[in-house]
């Protein structure tokens, strides 16, 4: 099954970075999981921490940036660079430490979406930042 982000990609697009949301914000599932796994219900928490974490993604194109969450109920979010205005990264201390992150995408016309929990985010920023000029050197 392809991912939602290679399945949506506009003709002549390309990838340029993926993100994922970080294995610490799934990390009281899997802990939950093993501990109950003598049991018998811990398979559940696990089957759940996976599903979460395969089923978010994000990704930086050289056009758009694409997000979508959900497996059977989905979210999604697809902005062309042109119409984002800013990309807002928020960390609170273990984020910091850990390294993931809040990214809001603001885009024009006051939408603003947020998506948690995504591993790296400055890196997330660097790569847009990296896109969106490469854009707009393209549109000149």
């Amino acid at each position: 099954m392809a991912s939602y982000v290679d399945s949506t990609l506009l003709q002549g697009e390309t990838v340029m970075y993926r993100a994922r949301i970080s294995l610490w914000s799934v990390g009281h599932l899997i802990f939950f999981g093993v501990l109950l796994l003598v049991v018998g219900i811990g398979l559940i928490f696990l089957i759940w921490a996976w599903i979460r974490y395969k089923t978010t993604e994000f990704a930086v194109t050289d056009r758009r940036i694409i997000a979508k969450t959900g497996l059977i109920s989905r979210s999604t979010v697809e902005l062309f660079l042109d119409k984002v205005e800013a990309l807002h990264v928020e960390q609170s201390v273990p984020g910091r430490l850990l390294d993931f992150g809040t990214v809001t995408i603001r885009g024009t016309g006051a939408t603003l979406e947020p998506i948690s929990n995504i591993s790296a985010p400055l890196v997330l920023r660097k790569q847009f930042m990296q896109a969106a000029d490469l854009y707009r050197q393209k549109v000149k």
